[in-house]
């Protein structure tokens, strides 16, 4: 089995029931396995700056499948949960995004690895340091080092840990 970690984004509709139906079908599929869940952060939006803070959170998953099937495997739960593609980093009901893939670096027009703008956002790195602090990412740093140059560098987007309801 393989370890990846996927990035869970939502800013419209019921946010949290939207990143639990996610986390439900990723878990439900026959070759992926959730082993690890962040806390759900709030974080203001990147990019496209007019619409409503983003949920966020960060999944650790065991999986048999290779980064490109796993992929076809999030943009279909992103599909079924009724994701709309119109504005680059717009309002979405769901975004998953492949951050990382059993230490590999890739570089083809469909997927990207490690994922190209994680290590520039808060809502990633924050949720993963909170499952995987120790994490070497494929540069040879950790999650815990990334972390802390990105908040030497820049203050990064606001973010903050979601006081709803628990899942």
């Amino acid at each position: 089995m393989k370890r990846a970690y996927v990035g869970l984004g939502s800013n419209l509709g019921d946010r949290a029931a939207n990143l639990g139906r996610a986390r439900q079908e990723l878990d439900s599929h026959p070759q992926i396995r959730i082993t690890r869940t962040s806390s759900l952060y709030e974080s203001e939006p990147v990019g496209f700056l007019d619409q409503g803070w983003f949920l966020n959170q960060v999944v650790e998953i065991e999986t048999d499948l290779d980064p490109f099937a796993l992929l076809r495997v999030l943009q279909g739960i992103e599909n079924t949960l009724g994701r709309k593609r119109e504005i680059r980093w717009g309002p979405r009901v769901i975004d998953l995004d492949l951050l990382l893939f059993d230490n590999r670096t890739l570089a083809t027009p469909e997927l990207v690895l490690p994922h190209p703008r994680m290590y520039e956002r808060n809502f990633v790195l924050v949720p993963l340091h909170e499952i995987a602090p120790d994490l070497l990412h494929p540069d040879g740093r950790s999650t815990r080092e990334h972390l802390r140059e990105f908040h030497e560098k820049a203050p990064g987007e606001k973010i903050r840990l979601f006081q709803g309801l628990p899942l």
